[in-house]
């Protein structure tokens, strides 16, 4: 690229990014260029770069294959990825969305001399979309005018800042989606392997018969994109005249997606398209083209209320079927019923005589996008050994709350805005109210908490059902379906002991059947039994905190655990800042380095550095510009904003999380819940002798009570410090002083 862009032609003052991550995916776009053209119009150019020098032809829709360190391999052709990445980006980037910014892809395979094989005109269709570049001095010049086209003109990176500072719009669900897909709308772009296993699916799927029966099987953790991939397939296939039906153990994504067809299509049209696994126990053998069956790690051995029922859901699904696709995921076994394991769908499937084939999904588009978060659990959890032993929470919003009525709290305030955020608990509670429905399930007495499990009321559709935000989930209404804010009462099964993970499944409730079986096996091989039902208990914590998409909360009811999982977490986000700057008072090298006056663009690259007890008092409008401050580089990896400002906080009162005069980075005027974030408060009757004045830095924690149909008051709010001292108490208000206290400022990472 360096080469390509060596022309005169092209300004200096473009702005470049390179290894672009598209929030909240996992997905990097390769390069990006931005500039104006002609006519003044700001430009985006995504070029996806290859090291390709060869690649196969397949009959797949945007479907090469080529060859890697570890074999060859289906993926996507790069001009379908480099449009895809950019739909990518302009679906969930406000700035892109709305600020008119023209994205233009192309992809650029330098290695590679044409051979009418990646630029065969059997992909035509995605290459005028991303032009392909290839091979040579002629393409390389192609390249360039390409770029020149839409990049006549430097911007000073204004684009780029835009990009990079816009919001992130709401992701699409896919229950909300549904409706519009079964219309024929395209409501989701599948990307990378999405795309592989889509398109391989719709293949095995025309090809399979009575005398070619197909078995495909996609792996693939959550978030991504297992459910995506299976409603899109039943809609295509169903539009290209095969009997389909989407089949799930689970009945709460089934009803779910039902319910949000109802009214769109007619009763026995859903039936004809949604069923349980137990319901081919006397199906015929192919009888139906094609049964798409996601969660499939779920499938239980027998059938029917009592479990008396067929054989073995797996053969009876392989049988009734000329094509079975299984979406599954080992790790979401969550019962000792589940069967459905991956070689054991593999061994049906060779003794049914079907051709067998298996693929995986990993791009990440749950929690968001991050990867690393996925690693550290199921190192936290003790499901396997990773690299990552600690989270960085500004990757994703984990927290650990203090008590279950600061975690419901804040799960209710998340919900207000759009009805996505849920709590769940592991199954640790009997379910009294089933039978008594005044009654509460779930009591934590020294907190005063006490809730109802779900099942009483909404049922399947609690995941959507408007008040069900009041009540507990657990895993059978959450499996298989996502929200935006998960928060996680983590009961006394799960608990750590000296930095061990010990599971007790004595301490579920008798009214949950996931461990049925358990004593039986117990009695006839004790380790087995143990060992299984610890696997049982990790993985259901493991799927209820990966719903959510944008963060997941939790609160312990063993302290001890609740202290593992602080300790898991950085406590002070790593910014990766200069170190080269001058020296404090105290002799140690500042963390920033200040910007000069005549080149400060205020919240573009550069933010300022105040006095907290100035800051307190002058945060009076959403906008701080204070004409005395100095301005400082903005620390590497936080995306420039208004508000943003660099403080030294004083004192031990949080030195758990903030050392004794260490430089912070702030956000002005938060917005958005503030349950457990490290505030800058202040009030008339705040004394804080470390910082000196009526304002002070603490965690922040309130009590609220309903005030009315969809409204809340605050009973209490709290000011805690996080202090290895015990000597620093809370500070706490009563509802009616809320009025007075104002929280100035949140914490955002802790610079030394």
């Amino acid at each position: 690229m360096a080469k390509v862009l060596s022309d005169d032609d092209i300004p200096d003052d473009s702005g470049v990014a390179i290894e672009y991550m598209i929030p909240p995916t996992a997905k990097r776009i390769d390069f990006i260029l931005t500039g104006r053209d002609q006519d003044d119009r700001p430009h985006v150019v995504i070029v996806e770069l290859k090291q390709w020098s060869s690649a196969h032809r397949t009959e797949k829709d945007a479907v090469v294959r080529t060859r890697f360190a570890q074999g060859e391999s289906e993926v996507s052709h790069p001009s379908y990825q480099a449009w895809s990445y950019a739909a990518l980006l302009e679906g969930f980037n406000e700035a892109v969305y709305d600020g008119g910014l023209k994205l233009k892809p192309c992809a650029y395979l330098h290695n590679y001399i044409s051979d009418n094989v990646i630029d065969h005109a059997f992909y035509r269709h995605h290459i005028e979309k991303a032009p392909l570049f290839l091979k040579g001095e002629a393409e390389r010049l192609k390249l360039r005018n390409f770029i020149k086209r839409f990049v006549k003109f430097g911007d000073d990176r204004d684009v780029i800042y835009l990009i990079e500072n816009g919001r992130i719009r709401p992701s699409k669900m896919l229950v909300d989606s549904l409706v519009r897909m079964i219309q024929g709308k395209q409501e989701f772009i599948l990307v990378d392997d999405q795309k592989v296993v889509y398109e391989n699916a719709v293949d095995v799927a025309m090809k399979a018969s009575e005398s070619d029966k197909q078995v495909l099987i996609v792996s693939g953790g959550p978030g991504t994109g297992k459910s995506v991939v299976a409603i899109n397939l039943l809609v295509t296939l169903t539009k290209l005249g095969k009997v389909c039906r989407y089949v799930s153990k689970n009945a709460a994504p089934r009803s779910v997606y039902e319910s949000k067809l109802t009214g769109v299509l007619r009763k026995t049209e859903i039936s004809n398209l949604f069923s349980g696994s137990g319901a081919f126990t006397e199906a015929e053998e192919n009888c139906f083209d094609v049964l798409i069956v996601d969660e499939a790690h779920r499938l239980n051995e027998k059938s029917g209320l009592y479990g008396n029922l067929g054989d073995n859901q797996i053969k009876e699904l392989i049988s009734a079927a000329k094509c079975t696709i299984l979406f599954v995921d080992d790790d979401q076994r969550v019962t000792l019923k589940d069967i459905g394991e991956k070689w054991v769908i593999e061994k049906w499937a060779t003794e049914l005589g079907a051709e067998t084939k298996s693929m995986e999904l990993s791009s990440q588009f749950r929690c968001n996008g991050a990867d690393g978060y996925l690693a550290w659990l199921d190192n936290t959890l003790d499901l396997r050994p990773t690299a990552n032993e600690k989270l960085d929470p500004t990757e994703f919003d984990f927290r650990v709350l203090d008590s279950p009525r600061d975690l419901h709290a804040l799960i209710i305030e998340k919900n207000e805005s759009n009805n996505r955020s849920r709590v769940v608990a592991g199954y640790c509670w009997k379910w009294v109210s089933k039978k008594q429905p005044k009654e509460y399930d779930i009591e934590i007495p020294e907190f005063r908490y006490r809730r109802r499990w779900n099942l009483s009321k909404d049922g399947s559709l609690w995941i959507i059902a408007a008040k069900s935000v009041e009540e507990v989930g657990c895993i059978h209404t959450s499996q298989g379906l996502e929200v935006d804010y998960i928060g996680v009462i983590i009961g006394p099964d799960f608990i750590v002991r000296n930095g061990e993970v010990v599971t007790r499944p004595e301490k579920r409730a008798t009214s949950d059947k996931s461990l049925d079986g358990y004593k039986k096996l117990l009695a006839s091989d004790p380790a087995h039994a143990r060992q299984r039902a610890g696997e049982i208990i990790k993985n259901t914590y493991r799927t209820l905190m990966t719903r959510g998409m944008k963060g997941c909360f939790v609160y312990c009811t063993d302290p001890e655990t609740a202290e593992y999982f602080r300790s898991r977490l950085l406590a002070a986000p790593p910014v990766h800042a200069s170190l080269s700057g001058p020296a404090d008072s105290g002799g140690r090298v500042l963390p920033f380095e200040r910007v000069q006056e005549r080149d400060v663009k205020p919240y573009i690259n550069a933010i300022p550095l105040v006095d907290l007890k100035f800051a307190a008092g002058a945060f009076n409008s959403q906008t701080f510009d204070p004409t005395d401050a100095e301005w400082v580089e903005i620390p590497e990896g936080i995306r420039p904003q208004e508000g943003l400002f660099i403080a030294q906080v004083v004192g031990d009162s949080m030195n758990r999380r903030i050392p004794n005069g260490a430089w912070c980075l702030f956000r002005a005027n938060p917005g958005g819940t503030r349950s457990g974030k490290v505030v800058v408060a202040t009030h008339r009757n705040i004394h804080d002798p470390d910082l000196g004045g009526s304002y002070t830095v603490k965690v922040y924690s309130s009590e609220k009570a309903s005030a009315g149909t969809d409204s809340w008051r605050h009973v209490s709010i709290q000011l805690k410090p996080d202090s290895t001292d015990p000597r620093f108490k809370p500070i706490t208000f009563t509802g009616d002083q809320e009025g007075e206290l104002r929280i100035v400022a949140e914490l955002l990472a802790v610079l030394v």
